[in-house]
């Protein structure tokens, strides 16, 4: 009989992935010069089970990124130039009739569009209008598509990468907040240094081409997003990601006097959910095993950004989203690590009935939370394709709803 794979201890696939971020990383900049902090928030929300928006001016390779990530993934890759034109056919796929030869009977079959894909690149998703933009909304939350009254689910891991121009207005449609709210995470990108703008000049304008190395498959990248959610987030932090959420919303009692004077609306529960779903993708990028308040603050901005909207108020002040998250994270406090534990005091007998009782016992220490001690699935292959692995089971949990680059 054969037997099954030893167990693997929770240091050496917490190695394993960090070894994966780092081969990923090189393949990446063998193309993209700079852009560090855009292409680590992108595999934040790729492991954590998520679509990101990718915001920034012409010419800073926010589609060149995306393209050359999923090579480096050997996924299926899509890519949806989003026009004024575009239909909601051409995105889920439409039905066709089929003749046969020999009866002459003719019945429907349905031909999938590109959403069928791994990795769908939504490349200026604002330039076309909501009803088309409404056709992704399935495909981002349920991970399914339903056309012709019947429900074609999605091959997993499933992403939605979309770009957006934040300049030009002319021909553009303003995504609803029900699709931002979508995404898990809003990236910016800002110019290149000068150092950075040298490189980028220096490598396009030769002609040396590089090839792009295999680093994870699908099975790969489910292992991984399994492994993300038995990251320990203890108690405390998540109270910190509930407080940060919940303080940004101008109605509530426990939200700062400047956001009901600079915000109309605030962050629904997802945000919290997305905050320490990221921050654990973020700690086990880093060879890591628990969520800390660090991770929590840097995962804040790219998660809030896209769902707080600010009023008259703020627009006349000069105040943006981004300066008001800012003022959020200074305010709110981190939760303490310890809760005060009643204890149970003896009863004294009577020669010492004029002892004072001791105080209760305070707890000073965090709760304490461990990785198990294995994973069902066994670990991921960081290679080229040929090496098998089996596909790991899928996880009961459904998902909760920089610098300038440019190609060598």
């Amino acid at each position: 009989m054969p037997t099954s794979p030893p167990p693997m201890s929770p240091e050496e696939a917490v190695r394993r992935v960090a070894k994966a971020r780092e081969a990923l990383l090189g393949e990446v900049h063998k193309v993209i010069i700079g852009q560090d902090e855009m292409i680590e928030q992108m595999l934040i929300c790729m492991l954590a089970r998520g679509n990101c928006l990718t915001i920034g001016v012409p010419g800073l390779a926010k589609t060149l990124t995306i393209s050359t990530l999923a090579r480096a993934l050997a996924m299926k890759f899509s890519r949806i130039q989003f026009t004024p034109d575009l239909m909601p056919s051409d995105i889920t796929g439409t039905e066709i009739i089929d003749q046969d030869p020999a009866t002459g009977q003719r019945t429907f079959r349905f031909v999938h569009g590109p959403v069928f894909a791994n990795i769908v690149l939504a490349d200026e998703i604002n330039r076309t209008p909501p009803k088309t933009q409404a056709a992704l909304l399935q495909a981002m939350q349920e991970n399914e598509v339903t056309a012709g009254g019947k429900t074609y689910p999605l091959d997993q891991p499933f992403f939605v990468m979309a770009t957006q121009n934040p300049i030009e207005q002319e021909g553009t449609y303003p995504l609803p907040e029900a699709q931002l709210d979508r995404f898990m995470l809003s990236i910016n990108i800002g110019y290149p240094t000068r150092a950075e703008e040298r490189d980028i000049v220096n490598a396009t304008t030769q002609t040396a081409r590089h090839d792009i190395r295999t680093v994870l498959r699908g099975q790969d990248v489910l292992w991984i997003q399994q492994l993300v959610r038995r990251v320990p987030a203890s108690q405390h932090m998540v109270d910190y990601a509930v407080d940060i959420a919940r303080a940004t919303r101008p109605k509530e009692p426990p939200s700062p006097e400047f956001v009901k004077n600079w915000l109309a609306w605030g962050a629904g529960p997802r945000a919290a959910q997305n905050i320490i779903l990221t921050a654990k993708a973020r700690v086990i990028l880093h060879g890591r095993f628990a969520v800390t308040a660090d991770d929590v603050r840097a995962m804040t901005p790219p998660v809030l950004r896209h769902r707080i909207i600010t009023n008259f108020n703020a627009d006349a002040e000069g105040i943006d989203a981004a300066q008001v998250i800012e003022r959020i994270l200074e305010t709110v406090p981190e939760p303490s690590y310890g809760e005060r534990v009643s204890a149970r005091v003896p009863q004294a007998p009577p020669a010492a009935a004029s002892q004072k009782p001791s105080p209760p016992a305070v707890s000073q220490d965090a709760p304490s939370i461990q990785l198990p001690a294995s994973t069902p699935s066994p670990p991921p292959t960081i290679g080229p394709p040929g090496h098998g692995n089996p596909t790991p089971p899928p996880d009961p949990t459904p998902p909760p709803g920089g610098s300038g680059a440019a190609e060598r």
